[in-house]
């Protein structure tokens, strides 16, 4: 456990060149997981790394539609 690496919502801010209302929103609107320290936000390396492959937006799949209908 001595190699966890977690970001203060500042520092996240700053890797994402994003405001801290903006990483604020992202926590409560479930799409970068963190956890509350007390008062403060933080978010693990897994945790930012799992935010930046998946985005700001749910992937919904295609539909798939017919020629001719």
């Amino acid at each position: 456990m001595a190699d966890l690496k977690v970001y203060t919502m500042e520092e996240v801010s700053e890797l994402l060149s994003v405001s801290i209302k903006t990483v604020y929103k992202y926590i409560h609107e479930g799409l970068l997981p963190a956890v509350r320290v007390g008062k403060y936000w933080r978010i693990t390396e897994d945790g930012l790394r799992e935010f930046l492959t998946r985005g700001t937006s749910p992937v919904e799949p295609k539909k798939e539609t017919k020629k001719g209908e």
